[in-house]
């Protein structure tokens, strides 16, 4: 009934819905801001890039950090040749936060403030369970969240795609515990294959959360200390980072957007680079509103997309807990057909993207 008084669309709803509400929003010509991850599933992110594009709508995800200065400037330094080739990539997360590995919950009555048909959406239907799906919880499980990877690769892999072109891996095989299929591992440990793209050289980035860290050894000659939330000094590594390896030099990003502190290692001299400068994440995306000709950084069809089909990659080598080898172009599992209903789910009756 408001959708001609509605510009633009916020989705800040769980993961499982976010492609639902998207699409149905850039279909009746909405500008639109998704949070991360933005979808659940590989098939998802592809498609909403493809209705971006149909629809002629600004769109941006909510990886904040991809319009942080520091950022920008250490990935054209990266471009640059700063660091050399880089051939490895490791990108670690304190996550999760919220259980994982863990058993349905109790049935328990739905409250009076919750309408759990709603908050189901798409998903398949399960009792209401208290405190392990609404309103945090839900991360955890696969019909509704997306991991510790989902949740924060997004963000802490910026700096490694827009410095290397991540996008397009061969293959992806994970280390993690036994799991049901219905809530996430615990912890894993994800390995992810690029090939050689436009120029860049092939590359491996490594993957760790759950409380799995890169060994020490990588870390020889970082002397950046960070300090804690609670003010106490921490050395490498942080809890969260990323650590990419150049056959000249390396560079550590420490926190969860490269927020935390940048340092080269390696006897080279820091490269001066032009990068391009952002005048706020959200503004971004209200300027490309009025000017298609200036898309956010962080668009559907040109990073967001791209980046989340990349990420979520991984998850299906969590699932299979072992090996995947990958056809990026069709979003195929190649040794493995059972796979696909994890790339492409199946929506309950009444829901579409």
């Amino acid at each position: 009934q408001l959708g001609d008084r509605i510009d633009a669309v916020v989705v800040s709803t769980p993961d499982h819905n976010h492609a639902v509400i998207a699409a149905k929003a850039m279909r009746m010509g909405k500008h639109v801001h998704c949070q991360k991850p933005l979808t659940r599933t590989i098939w998802e992110a592809r498609r909403l890039g493809e209705l971006a594009r149909e629809n002629g709508v600004a769109t941006q995800m909510g990886n904040q950090f991809t319009a942080n200065s520091e950022m920008r400037r250490a990935a054209e330094q990266i471009r640059a040749g700063q660091l050399g080739v880089v051939r490895e990539v490791h990108v670690w997360t304190d996550r999760p936060i919220w259980p994982q590995g863990e058993r349905r919950p109790v049935l328990k009555p739905v409250p009076k403030t919750l309408d759990w048909e709603v908050w189901l959406g798409p998903a398949p239907y399960r009792p209401y369970g208290e405190g392990m799906y609404h309103p945090f919880a839900w991360r955890g499980w696969w019909d509704f969240g997306t991991g510790a990877l989902g949740d924060m690769a997004c963000h802490a892999c910026n700096l490694p795609f827009r410095a290397l072109n991540m996008r397009d891996p061969i293959s992806v095989e994970a280390e993690c515990p036994e799991h049901d299929g219905d809530s996430f591992p615990n912890r894993s440990k994800v390995k992810f294959e690029f090939p050689e793209l436009d120029g860049r050289a092939p590359f491996t980035l490594y993957w760790y959360d759950g409380g799995n860290i890169p060994s020490a050894e990588l870390f020889s000659g970082v002397t950046l200390i960070i300090k804690d939330d609670d003010g106490k000094d921490v050395p490498p590594p942080f809890a969260r980072g990323c650590l990419l390896v150049g056959d000249r030099a390396k560079m550590y990003a420490a926190g969860d957007y490269a927020e935390r502190g940048i340092q080269i290692v390696g006897d080279v001299e820091e490269l001066e680079v032009e990068y391009p400068k952002s005048p706020g994440h959200e503004k971004e995306w209200f300027i490309a509103m009025r000017d298609p000709k200036q898309p956010a950084a962080s668009n559907f069809p040109d990073y967001a997309g791209p980046l989340t089909e990349t990420i979520l990659l991984g998850n299906l080598a969590v699932w299979k807990r072992g090996r995947v080898e990958w056809d990026p172009k069709n979003l195929k599992p190649l040794n493995d057909p059972s796979l696909e209903r994890i790339v492409h789910c199946e929506y309950r009756d009444g829901y579409q993207v």
